[in-house]
């Protein structure tokens, strides 16, 4: 009898189903801008591809703030566990935290994946401004005697320190109005309120603006008509470079898998169909790449910035 149920409790053992295997944890993408300006359009064109190359749900989670700092705050304090991931652009990564004193958090704070696109920074309006040219827009600051507004996505941000470098090298003074968000600043445009953006080239396009100039080394594909500053007089050059970073201390293999998923990611064609759409230049650099990039970025800015006297908080 006893033989009998010991027999009897082994098939019902092998029958028995295996233990469900837990579903990987999802993975919190901080968007460190504002839903619906270029950084957020970037992460909502991988999201889909990103979910299906690391093997579970991406969620997209807008922190906008302090130029992008507070996103980028929000994950260089979050567990080294890999469930929550930055996608931000040089500004909110890098410069933003420049620009404070003390800096909420610095570069060593994030373990790089990958970068993903980079693109020209364009100076933009909408085209019932009557600004066509970067002449048009000097020639307005000038007689506005300090007092003409322009817009960036904030304090601290790539455009803003590209536009106080204008501003020092032909010594004219303007107004900055900062957002928290390209979104934002669009809208305010719209509005009326301020007459022109400096941001991401996806921008152009998505909201029918007249690109007014190029800050990048050659003419944008996207823009072929459109001159660079440097075309236009003025020796200065900034793009805008998006990259995907964890917290520091996140384990190598867990950094390698998200590398290697972000790699085929961005060969997938609804990504680069999507990242054409939005003019976004896909721009793959490995992990090792862009922290050696960082480095020279953080060093570039973090010296503009000491030498026009830009850190509060000091």
């Amino acid at each position: 009898m006893r033989r009998l149920l010991f027999m009897l409790a082994l098939g019902l053992a092998a029958a028995s189903p295996p233990p469900a295997t837990a579903q990987p944890q999802p993975i919190t993408l901080v968007v460190n801008y504002v839903a619906g300006g270029a950084t957020d359009i970037i992460a909502r064109i991988m999201q889909p591809v990103l979910a299906q190359e690391w093997g579970t749900q991406v969620i997209i989670k807008n922190t906008a703030g302090a130029s992008g700092a507070m996103g980028g705050a929000e994950v260089a304090r979050a567990r080294p566990d890999g469930q929550t991931l930055l996608l931000s652009p040089s500004g909110g990564a890098i410069i933003a935290p420049n620009f404070q004193r003390p800096a909420p958090y610095t570069i060593a704070a994030f373990a790089p994946i990958c970068q993903v696109v980079e693109t020209p920074m364009v100076t933009m309006t909408p085209p019932t401004t009557g600004l066509r040219t970067i002449a048009d827009f000097m020639l307005r600051a000038r007689e506005a005697g300090g007092g003409y507004a322009y817009s960036t996505a904030g304090v601290g941000s790539g455009p803003h320190l590209a536009l106080i470098a204008l501003a020092r090298l032909t010594q004219t003074p303007m107004n900055h109005i900062p957002f928290r968000g390209s979104g934002e600043a669009v809208q305010a445009m719209m509005a009326g309120t301020v007459e022109t953006l400096s941001d991401q080239a996806s921008l152009v396009r998505q909201y029918g603006l007249h690109p007014v100039v190029v800050w990048s080394a050659q003419r944008a594909p996207q823009f072929p008509n459109t001159p660079t500053m440097r075309e236009s007089g003025y020796d200065l050059e900034f793009d805008i470079w998006t990259g995907i970073y964890a917290p520091a201390g996140t384990p190598d293999a867990l950094l390698a898998r998200y590398e290697a998923g972000c790699q085929r990611m961005l060969a997938n064609p609804a990504v680069v169909a999507g990242l054409n759409r939005v003019d976004m230049n896909i721009r793959w650099r490995n992990r090792v790449d862009l922290l050696a990039y960082m480095r020279e970025e953080d060093s570039k800015f973090r010296n503009l910035i000491e030498s026009a006297g830009l850190r509060r908080g000091e």
